[in-house]
């Protein structure tokens, strides 16, 4: 096993950040955390969806301040994790950074097909398409108030994964190599 050593892995929503954040953690015997499960609880615990709760964190910034007290906590703690996370990146500059990217048609299929409970606007995949791009808005509006970083803007990252036409398993190759590239490097191991 790799000696201290975090990954982080930011992405559109629908392009598999999640998927591909738990498969790289047990291929490297590290442990997964999540940003969304953050949002997921704490718009639960609120009765709201995420998109309600994304609305309201638009004005009331103790969200997503939550959500990255908990992300710099876990950071300063653990070792050997990669967790899947708009911002983490951002809070764990030392980590190894990956952004998956997916085309928004194939996004919003793959997330209407999933047909989460905390996600009940997303009625058809045209809907769900819209719902994600206005939640990507203000997704990057509010941290560009917050932090002043672009979620979005690829130099913030290490590599960049397309998973618009491949699997699950194929993007795993793909970080697997990356990570193994970086730590050939020497590079923040």
């Amino acid at each position: 096993m790799v000696r201290k050593m975090i990954v982080t892995i930011s992405g559109m929503p629908g392009s598999g950040k999640s998927t591909l954040a738990r498969n790289l953690a047990k291929a490297l015997g590290f442990k997964h955390h999540s940003a969304g499960e953050f949002m997921r609880q704490i718009a639960r615990e609120r009765g709201k969806s995420i998109l309600e709760l994304s609305r309201i964190a638009e004005k009331d910034e103790s969200i997503d301040r939550e959500i990255d007290a908990r992300t710099k906590r876990l950071a300063g703690k653990e070792d050997n994790f990669v967790m899947d996370s708009r911002l983490a990146w951002h809070f764990i500059p030392e980590s190894v950074k990956i952004f998956v990217v997916v085309d928004l048609r194939a996004a919003a299929a793959r997330i209407f097909k999933d047909m989460r409970a905390d996600e009940k606007e997303n009625t058809s995949v045209e809907k769900t398409r819209e719902n994600l791009e206005r939640r990507m808005k203000s997704e990057v509006e509010r941290y560009k108030k917050l932090y002043k970083v672009d979620y979005l803007d690829r130099k913030n990252y290490d590599f960049v994964i397309d998973t618009s036409d491949i699997s699950p398993k194929e993007a795993l190759g793909k970080a697997l190599g990356l990570v193994k590239q970086y730590l050939k490097k020497g590079v923040k191991t």
